[in-house]
């Protein structure tokens, strides 16, 4: 008999009656002020898609993309004069806002963020009263949100999906060891045709102790290289898998396989035209035209140069009710697990996508843009 095909955007799977991992306080209690209907259990989990070429149709159309960053007043004058205070987490990579809500923002200081956030990767924001409707609001400023076929979202919410470590290990038991998923460097989607530019994640429930995400720069990363090994990889690309796994439809019995895309190994960023390395660990499989050992050589040298220089790092402590917005396009992010499940850990979270990647040889390096390069780099 042959197998059944499976709609991947199915929306009427019957839900649990009841909250059998028990929801933290305080998530219970964001939710429910925001009206998310619990009653048919939380979170709502999508039939999972089984086959590849249902997930390459979801998005397999280009689409305009404008960043709201390239229409952004460059002085940021709006955002910055309107906050209480704006601190630089590192010299390259991180800033935190303090005294502004995200959900009241106007239009200009959307715009405005969207550049910071280009220009330091990754902003942050405390104390942030912001329901899941307004953070998917607010996502739709900087792209088309991506809904994931399979993975758990807040009901009637699609593109506002769950982050709830709990309920992953129900699946994918995690311990000290081998440490549960986003513990990893990794970016977000990068098998898309056009892949996640902004993500925001509003943690409602952290750990009090350990629980730290972080981040490292992709502009620091890109020149940390010789100008002469830049040479090696600008223009080249290379193959980025999906973190799922489909069957082929013609041959289900021949195994698991990942949706591909070919992007290039450095991108340039539409609002700084900036250059800035793109690849991942988790994700980045070949690059395209060399051999297996080439690649793997190659590969494994830059991912080292991502991960092993802790100057283009940033590391967050979390606190209750933190939103966090970082770019993809520039980034690779890690989640500590390190509080190891033994308290609890809850978040929303939305992601825009943005540009089909892509690279322009004449695009300057961060450093070459702020004059920051001095004499013995170029050496």
């Amino acid at each position: 008999m042959a197998p059944i095909a499976i709609d991947p955007i199915i929306t009427d799977v019957v839900q649990p009656k009841r909250d059998t991992l028990g929801l933290p306080p305080d998530s219970r209690a964001r939710l429910e002020k925001a009206g998310i209907d619990l009653s048919a259990g939380y979170p709502y989990r999508p039939a999972k898609p089984l086959y590849l070429d249902d997930i390459y149709n979801i998005r397999n159309q280009e689409r305009e993309h404008v960043d709201p960053g390239s229409r952004a007043d460059p002085e940021k004058k709006a955002l910055l004069f309107a906050a209480k205070e704006v601190i630089h987490l590192t010299s390259h990579i991180g800033t935190e806002i303090v005294g502004l809500q995200l959900k009241d923002l106007t239009d200009q200081q959307k715009d405005e963020l969207g550049l910071l956030i280009a220009e330091r990767s990754v902003v942050f924001f405390r104390d942030q009263d912001i329901s899941p409707q307004q953070q998917k609001t607010l996502g739709e400023w900087y792209g088309e949100i991506e809904v994931h076929p399979q993975v758990p979202q807040v009901p009637g919410l699609p593109g506002v999906t769950v982050i709830w470590p709990a309920l992953q290990a129900t699946e994918s038991p995690a311990h000290f060891r081998k440490p549960g998923g986003a513990s990893r460097w990794h970016t977000d989607l990068v098998h898309e045709k056009q892949p996640a530019g902004v993500t925001h994640l509003h943690n409602d429930t952290v750990p009090t102790l350990g629980g730290d995400t972080l981040w490292a720069s992709g502009y620091g990363a890109y020149e940390k290289l010789s100008p002469e090994f830049r040479k090696i990889i600008d223009g080249r690309t290379a193959i980025y898998r999906s973190a799922h796994p489909y069957l082929d439809r013609k041959n289900p019995e021949g195994g698991p396989k990942y949706l591909e895309r070919e992007h290039p190994l450095v991108r340039v960023h539409p609002a700084t035209g900036w250059k800035a390395l793109w690849v991942n660990r988790a994700m980045t499989d070949r690059i395209v035209g060399l051999d297996k050992a080439e690649s793997d050589l190659i590969l494994g040298y830059l991912f080292d140069v991502f991960e092993r220089n802790v100057d283009i790092q940033v590391r967050f402590k979390w606190t209750p009710r933190t939103s966090v917005l970082w770019d993809n396009r520039i980034t690779i992010h890690n989640a500590s697990w390190d509080y190891e499940g033994n308290e609890p850990r809850h978040g929303t979270r939305v992601t825009a996508l943005a540009e089909k990647p892509y690279f322009d040889p004449k695009a300057p390096t961060r450093r070459e843009a702020l004059g920051l390069v001095s004499a013995l780099e170029l050496a």
